[in-house]
C-alpha cells in the first residue's frame, strides 16, 4: 500500500483537521486516493510535504501524466494491428523489425533490444477474448495453401510437359508445330496456377522483368547449348536439336520446390514462436535454409539424370542443376516478400549467357577475335554447358548468399493477412 501523506490520515484522529499548505504536490490537483474522505481544502501547487514519498504514482503505473507521454504506448498505438493479431512477443518483434524498428531504436524506448520491447508491448495490449490464440495464428499465418490442391498443381507443370513430349513424337508437319505451340501454353498456365497458391505464393507485388529473365533462362536452357557449340563450329549452317531433358527436369522439379519451401516455412514459423531472441532464430534458420537447399539439388539432380535417360540425352547436371537452384532461391525470396535482389540477379544471369553468345559472333569481326578466345576456351575443355553453368552458377550463390542474411530475419517469416 502506498504511504499516505499525512494530511488525509484524518479518519485516524478525533476530529477532522484541516490539510496543512504544504501537502504533496506529487498527486496531481483533484485526484483522491480509493476509500479516503476528500482533503477540506486543496492543497497548493508547487508545495510538497516533507515527509510524503515523491511520485507515488509511478509506483503503480496508474498516472496520468505518465500514459500521457509514454512512447511505449504511442508505438502500440501505431501497430495496433499487428499487437492485437500476435500470438506471442515474437511476432511482434517480426513486424517491429519488418518497419524498420531496430536495436538502436529501441533503445530510445529504454529497452535493450527489439525482442524486449516487443515483450512489453505484447504483455500489455489488449487483445479480444472471443479468439482464441491458435486461431489467430491460424488465421494471420503465411499462406500455406490447402495442400491436396497446391501438391497436385505443382505436379501438372511436369506432367503436361511429358505430353506434349509424348505428342511431338507421335506428329510431324503442322499437326506437330500445334501441339508443340499448345504444350508451351499448357505447361505455362500449369505452371502460374501452381504459383499462384501455396508455399511459393508470391506475397509481394513482382517485378515485371523477372518474368522476363525467367523466360530467357529456359529458353537458353532449351536452346542455347546446341547455338553455342554450332557458333563455336563456325556455324549455325543447320537446325540443331533443342534439349528438352533440362525443361522436363525442371518442369518436374516445381514439385520438390514447394514441398522444400512448405518444410521450410513450417520449420521457420514453428522456431519463430519457440526461440526467445532474433539472433537465437536467426542462429537456427540459417541451417534449415542450406538443409532444404540440398534436400531440392538432390531430388533434382536424380530429374535430370531420369529424363536424360529416358530421352537419350546428356544428363545436363552442370547447366539445369544451377539453373534449377538459382529458380529456386529466386522464388523462395519472392514468397517471402524479398523481390528486387532476384530480379536483379536473374537478369545479371541472362546477360552473362547473352554475351557469350555475342562474343563468340563478334569475333568474327576483323580484327575482334580475341573477343571469343574466352569462351571458345571454356568450351572446348569443358562443353558447352559451361557457360550457363558458370552465370546461373555465380547468381545461384550470391542468392544463397543473400537468402541466407533476409530469410533468417524474424520479418521475412511475420504472419500476413494474405491467403492462398
Amino acid at each position: 500500500m502506498l504511504n499516505e501523506p499525512a494530511a488525509w490520515r484524518a479518519d485516524a484522529a478525533p476530529a477532522p483537521a484541516p490539510a496543512p499548505a504544504s501537502a504533496s504536490a506529487s498527486e496531481p490537483t483533484g485526484s483522491r486516493l480509493p476509500d479516503t474522505p476528500p482533503a477540506p481544502a486543496s492543497p497548493p501547487a508547487g508545495t510538497a510535504h516533507p515527509g510524503s514519498p515523491p511520485k507515488a504514482d509511478e509506483a503503480t503505473g496508474g498516472s496520468r501524466r505518465r500514459t500521457g507521454v509514454d512512447p511505449v504506448k504511442a508505438l502500440m498505438h501505431r501497430h495496433r494491428e499487428l499487437c492485437e493479431r500476435a500470438v506471442d512477443p515474437l511476432e511482434i518483434a517480426a513486424g517491429l523489425e519488418a518497419h524498420g524498428v531496430t536495436d538502436r531504436t529501441a533503445a530510445r524506448f529504454r529497452h535493450r533490444d527489439v525482442f524486449s520491447l516487443a515483450e512489453e508491448m505484447y504483455a500489455r495490449v489488449s487483445r479480444d477474448s472471443d479468439i482464441e490464440p491458435e486461431t489467430r495464428h491460424a488465421a494471420s499465418d503465411t499462406p500455406r495453401g490447402r495442400p491436396p490442391v497446391w501438391a497436385v498443381l505443382t505436379l501438372l507443370p511436369g506432367a503436361l510437359g511429358a505430353l506434349t513430349l509424348l505428342g511431338l513424337d507421335f506428329t510431324d508437319g503442322r499437326m506437330q508445330l500445334a501441339v508443340g505451340a499448345g504444350g508451351v501454353l499448357a505447361v505455362c498456365a500449369a505452371l502460374r496456377a501452381a504459383l499462384r497458391r501455396g508455399p511459393l505464393r508470391a506475397t509481394a507485388h513482382t517485378v515485371p522483368a523477372t518474368r522476363a529473365w525467367t523466360c530467357w533462362l529456359l529458353a537458353y536452357a532449351l536452346l542455347g547449348d546446341g547455338l553455342l557449340t554450332a557458333a563455336v563450329a563456325g556455324g549455325p549452317d543447320e537446325a540443331w536439336a533443342p534439349a528438352t531433358a533440362p525443361l522436363i527436369a525442371l518442369a518436374f522439379a516445381v514439385a520438390p520446390g514447394a514441398w522444400c519451401a512448405q518444410l521450410f516455412g513450417a520449420v521457420a514459423r514453428r522456431r519463430l514462436a519457440s526461440s526467445r531472441g532474433l539472433e537465437e532464430f536467426a542462429a537456427s534458420v540459417r541451417p534449415l535454409l542450406l538443409a532444404v537447399f540440398a534436400l531440392f539439388l538432390c531430388a533434382l539432380c536424380a530429374l535430370i539424370g531420369v529424363a536424360a535417360a529416358v530421352l537419350g540425352q546428356d544428363a545436363a547436371y552442370a547447366g539445369a542443376g544451377t539453373l534449377g537452384a538459382l529458380l529456386l532461391l529466386a522464388r523462395l525470396l519472392t514468397a517471402h516478400g524479398r523481390t528486387h535482389a532476384p530480379a536483379v540477379v536473374l537478369g545479371a544471369a541472362a546477360v552473362a549467357e547473352a554475351l557469350a553468345v555475342s562474343t563468340v559472333f563478334a569475333g568474327r569481326l576483323p580484327g575482334c577475335g580475341f573477343l571469343a578466345v574466352p569462351v571458345e576456351t571454356a568450351v572446348d575443355a569443358w562443353g558447352p554447358g559451361t557457360v550457363p553453368a558458370l552465370a546461373c552458377g555465380a547468381a545461384a550463390l550470391t542468392l544463397l548468399v543473400h537468402a541466407a542474411r533476409t530469410l533468417s530475419r524474424a520479418s521475412a517469416h511475420a504472419p500476413t493477412d494474405a491467403t492462398p
